[in-house]
């Protein structure tokens, strides 16, 4: 059975993730240890202990959510020998694309820890400019909440759609003025609920651009090669392989729309049979009952 593998994105963490799989794991508790040589902090200490507010933060939770990503898929390469025989193609939620390309071996574990901390400063760093965050509506399409957007931003201040997840879950990004004028336009508008989601700032918007320099730098300076399959981005929802293609991709979904709905949409299209979760919580297989109810997606990570 043809296999798509899933990596979820910043928004999934939460206090506790990774303690189970390492308690049950030394591949996992060697992998938190080498990523902790690295950043200089005990990760897995912070993935356990937190608290929240610094496992959200987007400085912490990036390198969180990939090293735990990437070690629940390297213990699952060591229960299923012949795991990649099967695997077609892979996909993240944003920081989760980073996870996607090192685990089809497009990047060095090593390298994409260093990466993903810078990502995770640049962004924060960009964050901290303005107020701004992030936020799911719940039974809304992208049309009629775009034409919301519209109607909530005044000035500078602009609220925009930023990730098209599935059907009647998309998420916002902008201001937090913006945000919260637009809360009550979707609401009365037909909105069954608005989640404000735990992030630092207004990701996928021009909020973040402050942050694209220094990501463009960090992702020049890695040694990237070819994927052993096909990663597929957010910023198109198309499949690539080629470095060249993955690192001005990388480099632009920080500003970028995340096409997620679309992308699972063209892996079921090229043949993908089953899905993998790989990593905190399950959101990502939520977001695959709402496209196709009934194809299998497993969630591994605790």
């Amino acid at each position: 059975m043809s296999i798509g593998l899933l990596f979820p994105g910043q928004g999934a963490q939460s206090v506790g993730m990774g303690a189970e799989l390492c308690e049950r794991s030394s591949i996992a508790r060697d992998l938190f240890a080498s990523a902790a040589e690295i950043l200089g902090y005990d990760l897995l200490d912070v993935c356990k202990s937190g608290p929240a507010e610094k496992l959200n933060r987007t400085e912490f939770g990036q390198p969180a959510l990939f090293v735990h990503s990437y070690a629940a898929l390297k213990q699952l390469e060591s229960e299923r020998p012949n795991l990649w025989d099967d695997v077609m193609c892979v996909a993240g939620l944003s920081l989760g694309e980073y996870t996607a390309v090192a685990a089809a071996g497009g990047l060095s574990f090593e390298d994409g820890v260093k990466l993903v901390q810078i990502r995770g400063r640049a962004m924060q760093e960009a964050a901290d400019m303005a107020p701004s965050g992030m936020a799911s509506v719940i039974g809304l399409s992208a049309e009629q909440l775009r034409e919301l957007c519209e109607r909530a931003s005044e000035g500078d201040e602009f609220v925009k759609v930023a990730n098209l997840l599935c059907p009647g879950n998309i998420a916002l990004s902008g201001h937090v003025s913006a945000i919260d004028r637009v809360e009550p336009l979707c609401m009365e508008a037909g909105a069954m609920k608005v989640i404000r989601l735990q992030v630092a700032g207004a990701f996928h918007t021009s909020i973040m651009s402050p942050a694209v320099p220094t990501l463009q730098d960090a992702v020049d300076s890695m040694n990237f090669g070819t994927t052993q399959v096909p990663v597929y981005s957010n910023v198109d929802a198309l499949p690539h392989e080629s470095p060249e293609q993955i690192c001005k991709l990388l480099a632009e979904q920080v500003v970028a729309p995340v096409l997620w709905e679309e992308s699972l949409r063209n892996m079921i299209q090229s043949g993908v049979e089953e899905f993998i979760e790989l990593g905190a919580g399950r959101v990502l297989a939520g977001t695959l009952k709402r496209i196709k109810r009934k194809l299998p997606c497993q969630s591994i990570g605790t």
